[in-house]
């Protein structure tokens, strides 16, 4: 069998096209390769311009994220690159594919573009300015080889270039501390260009920039008022002239048939307005005013790390509605997030608008919990016999429903035909993640959390997609990072989210509750530490670095992590117990009241000294993995203290804990902060009778609820985890699958059992927190799951139970595709194990001692006792 290599990549980029790193960092994958085979040397060629190709060879087994072979990258700099590799036979394998990439511009003196925008009045605190259209003219000369546009904004943008769209990026740049980091984007324009007279030109919009965010009226122009366009076209010719036409005061600009857009209230569009050939050259500009420059430091603009936001898939609707008022509502039968297309014929000055919200209630859109966010679009037609297509640009909405109104004709043909299309955006991620079981409605939860998870990667990891809010929780990623990893290659976005997190932290280590930051009026402002929330900055990187075997992380983030647990030690005192000061607990437990929502079972001083103890351990973890040996020594000694208090603190002579709730076990059980396996024993039991007391319902918040089912299953109540998982009352993940939730709700009880919603102020039906729980089935269900970090080694450790017949996950690792698939057969456990080359797998099977093997597929078969069998699916 021939050894066969992928292509490699470079950093965690999908496309290393316009890359901001001088020396990426280089992996790849080995497509097959005989039984036993391994890696033992690799050689890398790269050709770079017209030198000779340089060759370097390397005596190692690694293929993950390795470093630079060659001198560092230039600015605009384009060079191919593949791989060979060696084994213990001597034998070469042949070369690659090669893998193209290109640098983007990667000093600040590469940059000479301004910003630039219109100067009309405007009223900075209305939600209604008009944005402006941006134009420029430019001859290109004969002979062009090459043409770029590097294009940013204060605020969004869209460029054209000869009346064609650049690009399929939307929201554009995203969401960054803007101050400190402004992305731009690398776009290739050569084909859209002809010898002789072009045009570039840039829509744009508020955005995050200055539009309104934040809720209770929110707050505008928080990191300016000016709305800018920054581009730098530059044209390189063959014999190696370059031509820079970059945005200054001689661009022209004048009001869009935008005449309105929020990233909350959505967007109206005159097609009147519009200017036909705009961006066309030759185009009449009377009337076009001279754009004035603006500042921006050129060492603030940064490449992005990840894939921008895109739309991924077009959703028809299953049903048109009328509602109890003669309202027209269409039914998308998904809760997504995204925009509606429409396709449309009428009069000229009709205007159509689209309502967004998640729910109906009695059977009319209910708004309510979108709190202050409009959530509509309208567009007033310009009347063209032909029809007119139109999209907003600048927003995006979570919504599984649309109320229509101003519809000209038959808007039941109209849905039938496609001229109404929801179009889902999210940031563009690699879906590396799958799993399957016997049960339907596990299935559903399952989907549930990926459609969630998309709603909510919209350029950072938010919250919620529907709302006046929107932000960068912490504590929401830091609960959900390890699911949102089983699901995607989320490495590159959370790695540039981090950056600015680092930002964002205090000088004495306080990290946000939310970033990038903005101001609240109530309760998040001034910043305060709070366990959970700010323990992102250490359990994130870490767990970016097991699931995707990235040390660099780990490095960039290390003083922040540490200035976080440092802080919490400062505020704990030689007691080791942070048992001061503010903190939200096991938040949205369903025993709180709804107004209330950090009014939890558990003490919420005993939830900050857990993690307390976890941050420390995992610091320690961290400065092990980059060969820190004085601060591992240091931040192992501060773990066991803070664990030997928690446990002095908390935990009975007799293992039952000060708080008699499902989180304070889960986090004692999960954390390790049990000293004594006789205690961990009571503790287990514990938990296991109280998830039955309660009917094994749910009793956890966005704390407990990540780790309920681990505690569980790893201290042999699997039959209880799965109790917990498949019971259908309220609470309960089922529940809401059968009221129909298409997503996971911030509650656990959103909607009532009578169909109401919650009447808490706090009801998004698109959070993604409470569905962390997809990690656990990936895990544990089926068993699949990283052994070492970066999945080097793989554990196939499936726990069957709940009366599952059968499960299955597969995973996309940095070294290939890896699967497991069980199924129960009369009495008999059938394995399934793929281990891809490059990577070993542990096979831990109950009963069995754990099992090493070899890469390709394995199966194994084990005898399952009739009592148990019988066991498991009364439970």
């Amino acid at each position: 069998m021939d050894v066969i290599v992928e292509s490699p990549r470079l950093e965690h980029h999908r496309e290393a096209f316009g890359i901001g790193e001088e020396a990426p960092r280089l992996s790849w994958r080995v497509l097959q390769a005989p039984a036993g085979w391994r890696q033992y040397a690799y050689r890398v060629v790269i050709e770079r311009g017209e030198a000779p190709a340089s060759e370097l060879t390397v005596c190692s087994g690694e293929q993950v994220l390795v470093d630079w072979p060659d001198a560092p990258l230039r600015s605009r700099e384009s060079a191919r690159l593949s791989v060979a590799v060696r084994g213990a036979d001597g034998e070469w394998s042949a070369p690659s594919d090669p893998t193209t990439l290109e640098a983007g511009l990667l000093f600040p003196d590469d940059w000479i573009a301004r910003p630039v925008g219109a100067t009309w009045t405007e009223d900075p605190d209305s939600d209604e300015r008009r944005p402006s259209l941006l134009r420029r003219e430019f001859a290109v000369a004969h002979g062009l080889v090459r043409a770029r546009l590097y294009a940013s904004a204060h605020g969004l943008y869209e460029a054209e270039v000869n009346g064609m769209r650049v690009g399929d990026d939307a929201l554009s740049p995203g969401w960054t501390v803007y101050g400190r980091r402004l992305r731009y984007y690398t776009h290739d324009i050569t084909a859209m260009l002809e010898e002789g007279p072009n045009a570039v030109g840039a829509w744009l919009g508020d955005g995050w920039y200055r539009g309104r965010l934040g809720w209770r009226g929110g707050f505008r122009n928080l990191y300016g008022n000016d709305l800018s366009f920054l581009g730098q076209l530059e044209l390189t010719y063959a014999d190696g002239r370059r031509e820079i036409i970059a945005t200054d005061d001689s661009w022209r600009a004048a009001p869009s048939p935008i005449l309105r857009s929020g990233i909350y209230d959505g967007e109206d569009h005159d097609a009147r307005e519009e200017r036909a050939g705009w961006s066309r050259p030759g185009f009449d500009e009377t009337g076009w005013e001279r754009a004035a420059m603006r500042h921006r430091d050129p060492a603030t603009l940064v490449a992005p790390t990840g894939p921008p936001v895109r739309c991924t898939q077009e959703v028809a609707p299953v049903a048109v509605l009328t509602g109890p008022s003669g309202s027209r509502i269409l039914d998308f039968g998904q809760n997504l997030v995204g925009r509606v297309r429409i396709r449309v014929r009428g009069e000229e000055g009709r205007t159509v608008t689209l309502r967004t919200a998640e729910v109906l209630q009695d059977g009319e859109l209910y708004t309510r919990p979108l709190r202050g966010a409009r959530s509509s679009d309208g567009y007033t037609l310009a009347g063209r016999a032909e029809g007119e297509t139109w999209e907003p640009r600048f927003t995006f909405h979570g919504f599984r429903y649309v109320e229509v109104s101003g519809w000209p004709g038959d808007l039941d043909a109209a849905a039938a035909s496609g001229d109404l299309v929801a179009r889902v955006y999210h940031s563009d991620l690699e879906r590396t993640g799958w799993f399957e079981c016997s049960d339907a409605s596990v299935n559903r939860l399952h989907a549930n959390v990926v459609w969630g998870m998309r709603g909510n990667f919209v350029d950072i990891p938010t919250d919620c997609p529907q709302r006046d809010e929107r932000v960068g929780w912490t504590g929401d990623i830091q609960v959900f990072g390890p699911a949102a990893s089983s699901l995607y290659d989320v490495s590159g976005m959370l790695t540039g989210w981090l950056r600015d997190l680092a930002i964002e932290q205090l000088p004495d280590g306080t990290v946000p509750w939310y970033v990038p930051v903005i101001p609240a009026h109530h309760m998040w402002t001034p910043i305060r530490p709070g366990a959970a929330w700010g323990d992102v900055a250490t359990l994130l990187p870490w767990t970016l670095y097991e699931r995707f075997g990235d040390a660099g992380v780990l490095r960039a983030q290390f003083g922040s992590a540490r200035a976080w647990v440092d802080l919490v030690e400062r505020l704990a005192g030689p007691g080791r117990l942070w048992d001061t000061g503010f903190q939200l607990g096991d938040w949205l437990d369903p025993a709180a009241p709804p107004q209330d929502p950090a009014d939890a079972r558990t003490d919420r001083h005993l939830v900050a000294t857990a993690y307390f103890a976890r941050s420390a351990r995992a610091v320690a973890d961290m400065a092990d993995a980059l060969g820190l040996t004085d601060e591992r020594a240091r931040y192992s000694r501060l773990a066991d203290e803070v664990a030997a208090a928690f446990a002095e603190r908390y935990v009975g002579a007799d293992g039952t804990m000060t708080s008699d709730a499902q989180t304070a076990y889960a986090l004692a059980l999960a954390f390790e902060l049990i000293p004594d396996a006789a205690r961990r024993d009571t503790a287990a039991a514990r938990l296991a009778e109280l998830v039955r007391e309660a009917g094994n319902r749910i009793a956890t918040g966005f704390v407990g609820t990540p780790l309920v089912t681990d505690a569980l299953s790893a201290h042999g109540h699997v039959d209880t985890a799965y109790a917990l998982l498949l019971e259908r009352e309220c609470p309960s993940w089922l529940y809401q699958v059968d009221m129909g939730a298409t997503t996971v709700w911030e509650r656990w009880d959103a909607m009532l059992p009578d169909g109401t919603v919650n009447p808490g102020t706090m009801t998004s039906f698109n959070h993604y927190a409470l569905g962390a729980v997809a990690d656990w089935l990936h895990r544990v269900v089926a068993g699949l799951a990283p052994d070492e970090p970066g999945y080097r080694v793989i554990r196939f450790a499936p726990r069957p139970g709940g009366g599952l017949t059968t499960a299955t996950a597969s995973h996309l690792t940095p070294y290939g595709e890896t699967a497991i698939t069980w199924t129960m057969l009369e009495g008999e456990l059938v394995v399934q194990a793929t281990v891809p080359v490059g990577a070993r797998g542990v096979l831990d099977l109950p009963g069995r001692e754990p099992e090493t093997l070899p890469h390709g597929m394995h199966t194994r078969r084990i005898s399952v006792g009739t009592a148990e069998l019988a066991s498991r699916a009364a439970n």
